[in-house]
């Protein structure tokens, strides 16, 4: 009788290490620097893409000249990230696109992470009203913590400050670098080009067919999140076809 009670006591104290346990190896397992949501979960009951976008990556412009459209999508976005409790890190900035993005998405209650160049802060062109505000030493540094630990980077309309992220997102992913989706909003057909500059790197195979599935094109800004969750797995190995 004893030994029967003391089996059942060690199947339950087993049954409740691999609950505890089986997380924690999860998360020791995944590489440096990638978020669960670029993991390849999509075998395990019960995953859902759409609840494991937590935090998500930015790009976006400064300028206050540039078509009131783009700000009003930039808007659009910060407040659709904040309504869905997705945690917004940027550039920092607090005029033109940078500025409207994070204002909705602070008005709306969401988290919004800056990050800024020394001598941007310095020149006072830092969002001072932001949940955390992380000054850096050089661009590369930026851009290289506002990638790190994101679920996705969504790029909106931009000069060459953006385009230049934008790439670098790219090219990191074709590396094998960067694994989550790279979600492209194309205002007023701003990114219809950029597309067709990629195809072009396919069709004359600077790129390779598969390349194609890095990124995605949306029209509204109320589409990203959908693009980011329905985005074709991107797993470590695709490096192997980096070069052609």
């Amino acid at each position: 009788m004893l030994f029967g009670i003391g089996a059942g006591i060690v199947r339950t104290l087993n049954d409740a290490v691999v609950q505890i346990v089986t997380p924690l190896l999860l998360s020791i397992a995944r590489p440096k620097g990638q978020s669960a949501g670029s993991l390849d979960g999509r075998g395990l009951v019960g995953y859902d893409r759409a609840m494991a976008i937590k935090r998500v990556c930015v790009y976006c412009a400064s300028s206050r000249q540039c078509d009131a459209a783009y700000h009003d999508s930039a808007a659009r976005l910060g407040r659709e990230l904040a309504r869905n409790k997705v945690t917004l890190v940027y550039g920092g900035g607090s005029v033109g696109s940078m500025g409207h993005l994070a204002d909705a998405a602070l008005t709306e209650g969401g988290r919004v992470i800056g990050v800024l160049p020394r001598f941007m802060y310095d020149l006072e062109w830092g969002h001072r009203g932001l949940s955390e505000l992380l000054i850096v030493n050089d661009l590369h540094e930026r851009k290289r913590m506002m990638i790190e630990e994101v679920d996705a980077v969504i790029a909106l309309p931009g000069g060459c400050g953006t385009l230049e992220e934008l790439f670098e997102a790219i090219t990191w992913k074709r590396l094998g670098l960067f694994g989550g989706p790279i979600v492209l909003v194309n205002t007023l057909g701003f990114y219809s080009p950029c597309v067709s500059f990629l195809e072009s790197c396919i069709e004359r195979r600077f790129m390779d067919e598969r390349h194609r599935k890095m990124w995605s094109l949306v029209e509204q800004p109320e589409e990203v999140l959908g693009a980011i969750a329905d985005a074709p797995p991107w797993p470590h190995e695709n490096r192997n076809f980096a070069a052609l």
